[in-house]
């Protein structure tokens, strides 16, 4: 049995099951769940059955493919209803998100509505901002103000009731859900991957669901975020990175703490939308633009294509459901939702369409409502307007108005693309600890390191690439995501062809050799190591504590030896906020006070947790920096090979 072999359950469901469990039970749990995965499954319509042993059968009603109840999950054996083994299958299984987002038919979404249960006002959690003297610079001298603890709140009760509140602040209800947030995620980060087994994941889930009835989505999310990757982790999933947990879990608790303190816009920023809003935009005339699959780790697969407006707006037409990959590739060759166009995908990416009643969700992602319509128009190349204008935007300014849309922390809804537009010249291969990717030179000088932008060998990406990489010195107009690293990173996702003749989207079309030309050489040798104004930094000194934590707990980073010399050789970088913020967490991990008679008193979680929040929050905000800084184009440098005057046109002028 695995995860995707089941269907998803609500989280009240599983957080319900589990607190019902008696405390004997409840220490057997995480072995149950393993022991329930190596059981097979049969699924009969919307059951899904698992036999627990040669005599008991376990079941799981999902009609419309979720377990939305407790009595939905039953079980054969003599304990039932009061037995282990439905816990231990709705740990198993995904966790549902009971609101998920709307079709593009969807016009529009109102804002939450506001919160009629309440509660006693609930102690704020403690400020991690780390102090406005947090930027990497050189004249960083003031040390930074240790957060104060926060106060862990009771669950609350669904029965009281208070006045509507104020738009522009939290309600009482709202507040105490966020602290619930607050708790449950600070003992995730006490207890480690490794402690944070079901009965941990059953407390976030259950605030999950408080908090997503007080209308903080943003905030449940978060929290659905952290058990998935969790139990990924747990399960030794190879797709999990101990970075995307602490991303997920600082969201988690910087979330939490600014209900409390937000108002105004900021405040309906941090409560977030449960759906997606789609706002009415008249007619458009859009420009195809390029098509790229859609994979994700939940095993949804589908194929998104950008089109961009005539006055230069990027919109996306999507078409994403649970299939993986094997629905990737079938889907690009499908007739696009939208209209009455009779257009695939692919054939969107190359030609044009004439859109009345259109309706556009601040992402840029089209609405496919009953009174949109559409029919097929005449596209445009790389090199005619308006996508021509994409390209003569600088590398620089590109990578910062990307760089403000993949930000780990940034705002929902905030509008904006992570895709950059550049010419290139390919220098050829470069070996990196993870893989093999390809150098090209950019116009300005700029190095850039190009990667796969999804490795699964069923897509045209990491053979496209590998191929480009033999031909160095043949210039290209390409398309790319960027990759927030101290070095010019993009993952490369279309390109003008070779010969000049058409563009190429590398994740569906492939190419082969006979569409590369003959080299151009002489070019100069590709370095082994990225550069830029992060390479040599020491930030990682203070992010790499920031990661131990995850695995393995608050008492792993209580065990590390003296921190004075990561602290100093930080200082000396420039970095003094970085160097207390990194002595401030180990002293926070390490220190444990006692009664009056010698006894350990419980570990300060929710100060600890403050601290680890500001480190996190500090070095996403520095390696940004970093990455913005590497994009700005150095001194020039003498020129290897064709130069500006002399090298081919970028190809990509014909469709």
């Amino acid at each position: 049995m695995t995860a995707a072999s089941l269907p998803p359950v609500a989280p009240e469901v599983t957080a319900t099951l589990v607190e019902d469990l008696s405390p004997r039970l409840r220490k057997r749990l995480d072995a149950a769940v393993i022991k329930l995965g190596s059981r097979p499954t049969h699924r009969d319509g919307e059951t899904v059955t698992i036999a627990v042993d040669d005599d008991t059968e376990l079941r799981l009603h999902a009609p419309g493919g979720m377990v939305a109840t407790v009595d939905a999950i039953t079980c054969g054996c003599l304990l039932a209803p009061a037995c282990v083994h439905r816990a231990a299958a709705a740990c198993a299984a995904p966790a549902a998100d009971p609101t998920p987002e709307p079709e593009p038919a969807a016009e529009s979404a109102p804002d939450a509505a506001p919160d009629l249960a309440a509660q006693p006002a609930a102690p704020t959690v403690p400020d991690p901002t780390p102090p406005l003297n947090s930027t990497p610079t050189p004249g960083d001298t003031t040390p930074p103000t240790a957060p104060a603890p926060a106060t862990t709140v009771p669950t609350p009760a669904p029965d009281e009731a208070t006045p509507t509140p104020a738009p522009d602040e939290a309600t009482p209800a709202q507040r105490e859900a966020a602290a619930a947030l607050w708790s449950a995620g600070a003992a995730v980060l006490e207890a480690g991957v490794a402690g944070a087994g079901a009965v941990a994941q059953a407390a976030l889930l259950r605030a999950a669901h408080t908090a997503r009835l007080r209308h903080l989505p943003r905030g449940a999310s978060a929290a659905l975020s952290v058990v998935t990757l969790l139990r990924a982790a747990r399960a030794g999933d190879p797709s999990y990175r101990t970075a995307d947990l602490v991303t997920a879990l600082a969201e988690l608790l910087g979330t939490a703490h600014r209900v409390g303190t937000a108002s105004g816009a900021e405040l309906a920023a941090v409560r977030g939308r449960a759906r997606r809003p789609y706002s009415p935009d008249g007619s458009l005339r859009l420009y195809g633009l390029f098509t790229e699959p859609v994979v994700t780790d939940s095993g949804h697969g589908g194929a998104r294509t950008w089109v961009v407006t005539a006055d230069g707006r990027l919109c996306t037409v999507g078409d994403v459901a649970p299939g993986g990959v094997g629905r990737a590739l079938g889907v690009a060759d499908r007739t696009v939702r939208l209209g009455d166009t009779a257009l695939t995908h692919r054939e969107l990416g190359r030609a044009g369409l004439a859109v009345s009643g259109a309706t556009v969700s601040p992402d840029g992602r089209l609405g496919a409502g009953k009174g949109v319509k559409a029919v097929t128009a005449r596209g445009a190349a790389w090199t005619e307007p308006p996508l021509a204008a994409l390209w003569e935007t600088p590398p620089a300014e590109q990578a910062a108005r990307a760089l403000r849309s993949v930000s780990r922390y940034a705002e929902p809804d905030g509008g904006g693309s992570d895709l950059l537009f550049l010419d290139v010249e390919l220098l050829g291969a470069v070996g990196e600890s993870g893989g093999t990717c390809l150098l090209a030179r950019c116009d300005g000088g700029v190095p850039v390191r190009l990667a796969v932008a999804d490795d699964d060998p069923a897509l045209a990406h990491r053979d496209n690439l590998m191929l480009l990489a033999t031909a160095p010195g043949i210039r290209l107009r390409i398309i790319g995501r960027l990759v927030p690293a101290p070095h010019p990173r993009l993952t490369l996702l279309a390109c003008s062809h070779p010969t000049g003749e058409s563009t190429v989207d590398l994740g569906f079309d492939r190419l082969s050799r006979a569409d590369l030309p003959d080299p151009v050489a002489p070019v100069h040798s590709a370095p082994d190591r990225p550069g830029g104004p992060g390479a040599e930094s020491p930030l990682h000194l203070l992010e790499r504590r920031v990661e131990q934590t995850v695995p393995a707990g608050r008492a792993a980073l209580g065990m590390v030896g003296d921190v004075t010399a990561e602290a100093r050789r930080l200082r000396r970088a420039g970095l003094p906020t970085a160097a207390g913020l990194l002595t401030t967490l180990r002293a926070s991990a390490a220190r444990r006070e006692r009664d009056l008679f010698g006894r350990l008193l419980p570990a300060d979680t929710d100060g600890f947790a403050a601290h680890w929040l500001a480190a996190a929050r500090y070095t996403a905000a520095v390696a940004e920096s970093l990455c913005a800084a590497a994009w700005e184009p150095g001194p020039a440098s003498p020129t290897h090979g064709p130069t500006a005057a002399t090298a081919p046109r970028p190809a990509g002028s014909h469709r």
